[in-house]
């Protein structure tokens, strides 16, 4: 097949795990007889740097003509100033409204190898396997009012919380679909008992629940879930919520894992256009050292074989070669090894190759 794909490398460590990423794209591509065409554009603080815009709308359009995004990270110590008037973090915000990017999927899966990498006890760990369906383009992120002001004399901030019907409806059938393929349950995670949106979303979880009775739908509010993802990991199979509850659950949930540089990330349309990547961030206290670790990323990479290409069997053997280079014992930094990032990558690619 002939697949177009744009890479939008990004700050801190995103150039380096994302080239991995590249490399793993090829190999597959030259085994399976596939072409993949790449285009590199900029995004983040980078972008800012070039263009004073952390996305530009040359940059938009070369993503909605593509098949699929691999993107690394935006930010940096450069950046990191909140009040700014243009921040890195713009440029993914605009992404995932711009090109309908409305739910986020994020894989827990244990690796035997790495339990003992999990601040999490062992025996916690055992049969972990959830997949987070978080909604990426509604809520708090996006609601307006949004605005700082002063009111006698006082300053005050306002976050707005908005949610439509129709975009929880959309978020949670998916999980309902996704869950159909696996242990048939999803975990719809609100707070109810305080916020209307959740109110709306819980009602609207269980119109859709109707429509599939196959699958079972249990409530939980956050606070509790998020205890429960440390007490009783394997008793989640899908887990759908909102966006800031999933930004904040999703990162809690990378720890099961053994560390952030692990953790896989697909943020989809309602086509099969998807960005992909690696939830660690930009860590630029690592950048530039060759240190990162591209499991991440090369996962994602295989979500994005898998779901905007169609082209499982490749997917399952980027994920079968991950697991074949951490029985090999390759550790990066955060994993308590020495692997180097392109070490970790070239190991990785072998285990590919047989």
């Amino acid at each position: 097949m002939h697949a177009n794909i744009v890479l939008l490398p990004g700050d801190g460590i995103g150039p380096e795990v994302v080239a991995e990423g590249r490399q793993v794209l090829e190999a597959i591509a030259k085994s399976g007889g596939h072409t993949f065409t790449f285009t590199e554009h900029l995004i983040g603080g980078i972008a800012i740097d070039t263009h004073g815009t952390a996305l530009t709308d040359e940059t938009v359009e070369a993503c909605r003509k593509a098949d699929a995004i691999l993107l690394g990270a935006v930010g940096g110590f450069k950046w990191d100033n909140p009040s700014a008037a243009v921040r890195p973090e713009q440029g993914l915000l605009r992404i995932r409204q711009e090109l309908g990017l409305f739910a986020n999927l994020r894989p827990v899966k244990i690796f035997p190898q790495l339990v003992d990498s999990s601040p999490v006890r062992p025996e916690r760990l055992k049969d972990v396997d959830l997949m987070f369906v978080r909604e990426l383009t509604g809520g708090i992120y996006f609601g307006k009012p949004q605005l700082r002001e002063t009111v006698d004399g006082k300053t005050r901030a306002v976050d707005s919380m908005v949610y439509t019907d129709d975009e929880i409806r959309r978020v949670v059938r998916l999980a309902f679909r996704l869950a159909q393929g696996r242990r048939k349950k999803v975990t719809s995670v609100d707070k109810a008992n305080v916020l209307e949106t959740s109110r709306l979303w819980r009602t609207v979880a269980a119109e859709v629940a109707a429509e599939f009775p196959d699958v079972t739908l249990e409530n939980q509010l956050v606070d509790s879930a998020a205890m429960r993802l440390i007490q009783n990991p394997a008793s989640f199979d899908v887990v759908v919520t909102e966006n800031m509850f999933g930004d904040i659950l999703t990162d809690e949930a990378s720890v099961l894992a053994g560390s952030l540089g692990m953790s896989p990330s697909a943020s989809l349309s309602e086509g099969k256009l998807g960005l992909y990547e690696p939830i660690h961030g930009s860590a630029p206290d690592i950048a530039g050292k060759g240190i990162a670790n591209p499991i991440g990323t090369i996962l994602s990479v295989a979500m994005l074989l898998r779901n905007s290409l169609g082209l499982e069997a490749e997917a399952k053997a980027v994920e079968l070669a991950v697991a074949r280079a951490l029985e090999a014992g390759a550790r990066t930094a955060d994993l308590g090894g020495k692997s180097s990032t392109s070490e970790m990558g070239a190991l990785i690619r072998q285990k590919m190759a047989g």
